[in-house]
């Protein structure tokens, strides 16, 4: 029989569990009731890939179930914050197709999103903690929590908080805050946690008070814990489930704790498995390519980073290469995700970026940006280099991009010196010429006259289309085939039988010297390719200094 699992909501005014099913079977789960879902990052630092991938869960869990996608700044440990951090979250999310509904920079009815301003709202609570004696005002010093470490370090032990202010009477209490003695504000831990249903690990129970001492729920300088905080915003934010890292599982108890204290319905709880190297390590911060920005800057598209982040993990009903935003939200199935690691493997970032940026190039939208895009590459890297001012044309760049789509996995490649030759006129020498033939200017001379004549043929096209010969007119217009898989198999064609004509030149020699002319290297795209990407005027000036080359040597 299928196991059924019961999820809890709280929504507002009503404290009543209601019973959402998720069949843990191979069926796909079925949330009743309002769904909203956060994503709750910490400024210290730029977003890397596994904040990017529990950001991504919560937002397609959030479109799957027609649910809102929050962003909540978590900036409460202010001596860690990194400048531009906050803004630069924001930023990556929207970039990688992953907005926000609610956020800082977009407001909504349930703000501020950023914790630092609802600091009355934590204290308000944490007041409240105390008035019930579920929390205390504890004056130890940090001289004295340290001594505490260095014996449980000694004696082999795990450092926890002896617990020591809890016993305090009320009055030593007060003559303590009369006299201003700093302090900060503990929560009890009881023992007795009720086990909860997690939707990824199932059954959870840790008997946290077992292991830990009181954790601090206010600081010294007045600021929240992360325990403390995260479970009243969540709470005031309407947070129907929390999806978050595994890091988290053991934490859960000492959470819902506090909610009973408060007496508040706690949200549904899915702990996320880690996102790890392909070698089973942890991913680390201190890995500079894993954050987002990097990925940007080094031409990943956005889709990609999400299909391969997706694809290493679990939680839907198919897996395969190449799914974009919506089969992510449609293919979703919460009841798939297994509590094992999602193993990265960075290295086949390249093949899901070739796939993606050959979905851009196909949309007409998309390639209009590609295009833009490159436009702008091309004329800073190259502009004093470029002879003629054709090949920042639309046209051409477009040309370009179908006949190296599915063969390219980003932009920046068409600018390395392998595509050189598409921007920029290459130098060839009489030497390098005579090394392959003494025949060059015979074969430059028939292949212009091939040029020449397919210009003359597509300036009439339109008129030959009822007359002479059909055969000539379908060859002949191959040149102009945008899309360019039959027009440069043509072409190909064409040139081995142009090729027959030389009297003491091989086939592959003649390609050489035509590869040669053309770009200047020795290997790259098919000769026909070249020609087709270049077009009838740039290889007739191409093809005339290889002849001028040959009267010189």
């Amino acid at each position: 029989m299928p196991l059924w699992r019961c999820l809890w909501r709280r929504s507002a005014g009503r404290k009543r569990p209601v019973e959402l099913r998720l069949n843990v079977t191979r069926r796909c789960s079925s949330v009743q009731g309002e769904v909203r879902v956060r994503f709750a990052p910490s400024p210290t630092g730029f977003l890397h890939l596994g904040g990017l991938r529990t950001a991504l869960y919560n937002y397609i869990f959030a479109k799957k179930y027609g649910g809102s996608f929050i962003l909540r700044l978590e900036d409460t440990d202010q001596s860690r914050l990194v400048p531009g951090a906050a803004e630069s979250i924001e930023d990556m999310l929207e970039w990688a197709g992953v907005p926000p509904d609610e956020s800082p920079r977009r407001g909504g009815p349930v703000g501020p999103y950023m914790q630092s301003q609802r600091l009355d709202l934590y204290g308000q609570t944490a007041r409240q903690l105390v008035e019930s004696h579920h929390a205390y005002y504890c004056f130890c010093s940090s001289q004295r929590l340290d001594l505490l470490k260095k014996e449980a370090l000694r004696t082999g032990q795990t450092p926890r908080y002896d617990n020591r202010c809890r016993h305090l009477q009320a009055g030593q209490i007060r003559e303590k805050l009369s006299r201003a003695v700093p302090h900060v504000i503990r929560f009890r831990l009881d023992a007795g946690v009720e086990p909860f249903q997690d939707l990824i690990f199932g059954r959870s129970h840790h008997e946290v008070a077992q292991v830990e001492g009181d954790p601090v729920v206010i600081k010294a300088d007045g600021f929240p814990t992360y325990h403390l905080a995260n479970i009243v915003d969540d709470h005031y934010m309407r947070i129907s489930h929390v999806l978050r890292g595994s890091e988290w599982l053991i934490s859960t108890s000492k959470h819902l704790l506090m909610y009973r204290a408060l007496g508040w319905q706690p949200p549904t709880f899915a702990h996320l498995p880690l996102l790890m190297n392909k070698d089973g390590t942890k991913l680390s911060k201190r890995q500079g390519d894993i954050f987002i920005q990097s990925f940007q800057r080094d031409g990943v598209l956005p889709e990609a980073l999400l299909d391969i982040t997706t694809h290493c993990g679990s939680g839907f009903n198919t897996n395969r290469i190449g799914r974009q935003m919506d089969n992510l939200i449609a293919e979703f199935n919460p009841s798939k995700i297994t509590t094992h690691s999602a193993l990265l493997d960075l290295e086949k970032l390249p093949e899901f970026n070739r796939i993606h940026l050959r979905h851009r190039i196909e949309d007409e939208e998309q390639c209009q940006l590609l295009v833009a895009d490159l436009q702008g590459r091309i004329q800073r890297s190259c502009t004093a280099e470029i002879r003629d001012e054709r090949v920042l044309h639309a046209d051409y760049i477009r040309r370009v991009l179908h006949l190296r789509k599915g063969h390219i996995s980003s932009l920046k490649e068409l600018l390395s010196p392998a595509y050189s030759y598409l921007w920029v006129r290459p130098s060839v020498s009489s030497q390098q010429v005579a090394a392959l033939t003494t025949e060059a200017q015979h074969i430059a001379s028939l292949v212009l006259k091939y040029v020449v004549f397919i210009t003359r043929v597509l300036r009439h096209a339109f008129s030959l289309q009822g007359c002479g010969d059909s055969r000539v007119f379908a060859r002949c217009r191959l040149m102009a085939e945008r899309d360019g898989e039959l027009a440069v198999d043509g072409l190909g064609k064409d040139l081995k039988t142009l090729a027959k004509q030389a009297r003491d030149t091989k086939y592959g020699d003649v390609m050489k010297l035509l590869r040669l002319a053309l770009s200047g290297l020795q290997q790259g795209p098919s000769v026909a390719e070249m020609m087709v990407s270049l077009g009838p005027a740039e290889i007739r000036h191409r093809l005339q200094k290889l002849s001028q080359l040959s009267e010189a040597g």
